[in-house]
């Protein structure tokens, strides 16, 4: 991790750094011994360390160099003369390479490139980003002719990730959601995999998990926006030297619970800050970091220290999108008798408010719902 790191400061001779782009450079030394690993230092060890196992790395999509929130830096221009330098690249030998492309505003021509690149390399980690989650919508042709379907057709097997951001914010319908529905509605038959990971070592294990799984399928990855740079999400060293991906996170700080919430993504963190607000000890907040294929025995194992417990699935987006449609027609059934309640915004048309108002109401109204008696 540490030579990884070392990367980010290494700066090449007369190499003239912006000044206020150097600190967040060097606090990626300093996260390693302060516990703080944010989520753009946790893809900084995952690609890192794929690069050193000798795994190609391709990330391209709309200002992804730099990332769409000034969070990724992955590619660093000099501030006199607009030369590049890319950090990790230090880390490359043989015929492994690193690269960082920032597309042309085509979500259609970047993503049915990049998928072609991924059937061609198997050993690569090939990523596209779209600069928001719902930008993929220039790309639904190529997502439901090749990326959700062409292991059933026509027997090709990819492991492109696409990165999606998503997240309730009070940024308005154009840049909320990922359309997490969208992509539950075409999973099937184990062709993809889709995740949404509540902290950064939980991404850097996916990753990492993607790139050696045989079962080569894409995976789609909703990322967050707020949450990277949230503390309470970030992870000390010892998270990404040990452990692995796992789809289901319990909660060790219950112990006998009278309701149990259900969630994905930065959801988690609002309501864990809820439960301590109120000193509630009697509701568990259990995590789905992946949503499909959904982990039914491992969701079952969890419910069942609790089996009186009243269940609750709890999500940002309205009652018809997000994975609630998805969750409600699939893991209902394994519950047998006992009902899962659901807590979100009403059904709409539109993925969110234009109003940071409304929102920050709905957001609040929502939180209380959950911990009501």
């Amino acid at each position: 991790a540490r030579k990884i790191a070392a990367t980010q400061v290494a700066t090449p001779q007369g190499f003239k750094v912006h000044p206020k782009l150097a600190p967040q450079l060097q606090r990626r030394i300093t996260m390693l011994d302060d516990g703080t690993i944010d989520w753009s230092g946790g893809e900084m060890l995952a690609l890192g360390s794929l690069l050193l196992e000798g795994h190609t790395v391709r990330l391209a999509g709309q200002d992804v160099g730099r990332g769409t929130f000034s969070n990724r830096h992955a590619v660093i221009h000099d501030y006199e003369n607009g030369s590049e330098w890319i950090p990790l690249r230090e880390l490359i030998s043989g015929s492994t390479h690193l690269f960082v492309i920032d597309s042309l505003l085509s979500e259609y021509a970047a993503l049915g490139f990049e998928y072609g690149y991924s059937l061609e390399r198997e050993d690569a980690l090939v990523l596209w980003e779209a600069q928001f989650g719902d930008f993929a919508n220039g790309a639904q042709t190529i997502i439901d002719e090749f990326i959700s379907s062409s292991l059933q057709k026509w027997g090709e097997r990819s492991s492109l990730v696409m990165l999606l951001p998503h997240g309730y914010e009070g940024q308005g319908p154009d840049h909320s959601s990922g359309r997490i529905e969208r992509f539950l509605t075409l999973a099937a038959e184990n062709n993809m995999t889709i995740a949404q990971p509540s902290s950064a070592s939980s991404y850097f294990h996916l990753l990492r998990w993607h790139v050696k799984n045989p079962a080569r399928r894409p995976l789609i990855i909703f990322e967050p926006k707020s949450m990277l740079r949230l503390k309470a999400a970030a992870a000390q060293l010892s998270d990404f030297t040990s452990g692995t991906f796992t789809p289901v996170l319990s909660d060790p700080a219950i112990n006998s619970a009278s309701k149990i919430v259900l969630c994905s993504g930065k959801i988690y963190w609002e309501l864990v800050a809820e439960r301590a607000k109120r000193s509630d000890n009697s509701t568990a907040i259990i995590r789905l970091e992946q949503l499909y294929p959904l982990a039914i025995d491992q969701i079952l194992a969890e419910l069942s220290k609790a089996p009186n417990a009243k269940l609750i699935w709890v999500q940002d987006e309205p009652a018809n999108q997000g994975p609630w449609p998805f969750i409600s027609s699939n893991l209902q059934e394994a519950l047998g008798a006992r009902k899962l309640n659901r807590i979100s915004r009403k059904s709409a048309a539109s993925p969110a408010s234009g109003s940071i108002y409304m929102h920050e109401q709905e957001q609040k109204a929502l939180l209380a719902e959950v911990f009501a008696s």
